[in-house]
């Protein structure tokens, strides 16, 4: 009875024991896969239709001046996800390895992860109304990582191999982790270069005459002789942090600029007492879109016009 009561918590007091080298190991794994993530993201990002938001100094200073706290932020997130889900799953893990099986096995790490993950993955998918694939990318993935960091932990607890130290694991996972870093990089590099990245529809002047609406009662009526016909079209003062607007119906022309490619091909419409910015394009060559930025572009709030013919 003392063996059985003295079983289950064998991984435990290892955990304990060796708190600071698990914290270390699995702190440095989820750094690696947060960073091989937002490659990831970036990536995913840039196949996504989406229209060029501009970047200015302004917004790259902030960006520099905030990433020593976003860093800081991050190591928080990291200790708090080893000690309260890492260190966790593998204290159960070995627990069930022991219980169900007779003995401690690798595999009931990703396996618990897996089962501990589908139901907050589920909810996520439901509550952003993910598809199925994404969602199941979305568990798949975190499973993954969590899995990952707890069996690169792990290796510090078993009682048969090599004595590692927390700094040693670090090494490791810091040599390992910038060669898949790197890695990771490098095909990113290679698949934006490919051409997989979203690029606007290519317009011609042909192809911009029509109808265009904003889904809302404004419409804009570019013909091919020229002329521009807007009714009840938002427009927007100049002022960037409180942009004021108004609905505009006027008549006046228009004339289509190819620019140096896709993504600098714009839409010059003047009508009379309509001031109006030059419309940029995104969508795709089946439903293009026109857009103008509402004040400060970086604030990403877009004005958006699409084909109704």
């Amino acid at each position: 009875m003392r063996s059985e009561m003295r079983e289950p918590v064998r991984t435990q007091v290892r955990v304990r024991d060796r708190f600071g080298a698990v914290l270390t190991a699995s702190m440095s794994v989820l750094s690696v896969e947060a960073l091989i993530g937002a490659i990831a993201l970036v990536i995913w990002g840039q196949t996504r239709e989406s229209p060029g938001l501009p970047y200015n100094t302004m917004g790259v200073l902030f960006l520099i001046v905030m990433a020593p706290f976003v860093a800081a932020a991050a190591a928080v997130l990291g200790a708090l996800l080893s000690v309260g889900v890492v260190m966790p799953l593998l204290a159960m893990a070995g627990w069930l390895g022991r219980r169900l099986s007779g003995h401690e096995a690798w595999w009931w790490v990703p396996a618990l992860a897996a089962a501990g993950t589908a139901s907050p993955a589920l909810a996520a998918a439901v509550h952003v109304e993910a598809g199925l694939l994404a969602g199941l990318g979305g568990w798949l993935a975190v499973t993954a990582a969590l899995a990952t960091a707890a069996l690169v932990a792990r290796r510090l607890l078993l009682p048969d191999r090599p004595r590692l130290s927390g700094g040693a694991m670090f090494g490791r996972v810091a040599l390992y982790g910038t060669l898949a870093v790197v890695t990771a990089g490098t095909l990113a590099g290679i698949g934006l270069y490919t051409g997989i990245g979203y690029e606007p529809p290519r317009l011609s002047t042909e192809q911009a005459a029509g109808t265009w609406s904003d889904g809302k009662g404004g419409t804009l009526i570019l013909t091919a002789n020229g002329k521009a016909m807007a009714t009840r079209v938002e427009t927007f003062d100049d002022d960037v942090f409180d942009p004021v607007m108004h609905k505009c119906s006027g008549t006046g022309t228009w004339e289509y600029d190819p620019g140096a490619g896709p993504r600098s091909q714009e839409v010059v419409v003047s009508v009379d007492d309509c001031p109006m910015d030059n419309w940029e394009v995104f969508g795709t060559p089946e439903h293009p879109k026109l857009f103008v930025y509402i004040g400060d572009p970086d604030s990403w709030d877009l004005y958006i016009l699409q084909r109704r013919d």
